[in-house]
């Protein structure tokens, strides 16, 4: 009487299907992402109100307390209309540039100082440039849902009516280039300042930016000060409030031939920059 041999004890490889590693970096990718989304639900009570208090202030500021005492940007009636409409795409635009700031450039200062997180997430099975990149994507991620909470404010604050025109292929292509070019300038300036030089970017570089920024005002209003309007195209936020404009509003605005080249421009430049800055500071 013969007997079969037992057969051989499973492996590892039998057990768990060999991945390959580009699909390794995708699931690795998608976990760091759904993390930060995690947080991001856990932090909510803190999320919210920070997000909402800049463009409240903006709105409640020009678009409520000015009318109400008579001194109306603009001037009264429809022209104070007309005001509040163009600054509700102006503040749109700023709701999106102060998160990529906010959620990607000072977390990253932190994490590249004294917390040093930065080093559990390049342990992660995926290239370092992948980890940049899922930081730029949950910032943009982040920008997005604060474009979202300005949409309200302006529906309830203001004291002169609000006249949205949306063009929604704008709105729709336009909103996630502009935040992950915002992600990207996020990741540029988190790997570029240190922990002691962040009140420098704040006050040499945001404050310029939004200042300047053609939030309050259309790029086309600028005529009357030639040099000024040639100088503030360096400044990315003057073309995603622009484009705004174009989405949201009738009114003037500057070409979208001008505002999708350079909203891709800039989100390419400030990509490169940044990848550039975690690779130093990660493999230093």
């Amino acid at each position: 009487m013969t007997t079969s041999a037992a057969p051989d004890p499973p492996t590892h490889a039998d057990l768990v299907p060999e991945r390959s590693p580009a699909r390794g970096a995708a699931v690795a990718f998608g976990a760091l992402l759904v993390r930060d989304l995690v947080v991001l639900r856990k932090n909510a009570k803190e999320f919210i109100p920070r997000t909402l208090l800049q463009p409240l202030l903006l709105v409640f500021v020009f678009a409520y307390v000015f009318p109400k005492i008579g001194q109306g940007v603009g001037g009264s009636g429809a022209a104070a209309s007309d005001f509040s409409t163009a600054l509700v795409a102006g503040v749109v635009g700023l709701a999106i540039i102060f998160q990529g700031i906010q959620s990607v450039a000072l977390p990253m200062v932190q994490e590249f100082g004294y917390t040093r997180e930065i080093e559990d997430r390049v342990l992660a099975p995926m290239p370092v440039s992948l980890v940049a990149l899922e930081k730029v994507t949950a910032g943009g991620l982040y920008g997005a849902v604060s474009a979202a909470l300005v949409f309200p404010i302006a529906t309830i604050v203001p004291a002169t009516p609000v006249h949205l025109h949306i063009d929604w292929v704008v709105l729709l292509t336009l909103t996630p280039l502009a935040c992950f070019m915002c992600g990207a300038l996020g990741l540029a300036f988190g790997t570029y300042f240190e922990p002691r030089t962040v009140p420098m970017l704040f006050g040499i570089v945001v404050l310029p930016l939004t200042m300047l920024g053609c939030i309050y005002y259309p790029w086309s209003s600028l005529s009357a000060v030639p040099w000024l309007q040639n100088l503030v195209l360096i400044n990315p936020l003057v073309y995603m409030c622009e484009g705004f404009r174009s989405a949201l509003t009738a009114g003037p605005h500057m070409s979208l031939w001008a505002i999708y080249p350079a909203v891709v421009g800039f989100a390419a430049v400030f990509m490169a920059v940044g990848l550039a800055g975690f690779r130093k500071r990660v493999l230093a």
